[in-house]
């Protein structure tokens, strides 16, 4: 299961033009400091400027 998720992030970043590993690399580094819900959205590949 953790294996489809980590797919689909890297496909949503590719679909939104983000390179995945920058992608991934910028939500592990933004992700513990994360504590509201609005944390949490500004983490989807969509919210990030290509």
């Amino acid at each position: 299961m953790a294996s489809a998720n980590l797919y689909s992030l890297v496909e949503t970043a590719k679909a939104n033009g983000l390179d995945p590993f920058d992608y991934l690399n910028l939500v592990f580094k933004k992700l513990p400091k994360a504590e509201t819900e609005k944390d949490f959205l500004e983490l989807l590949p969509v919210k990030i400027e290509s």
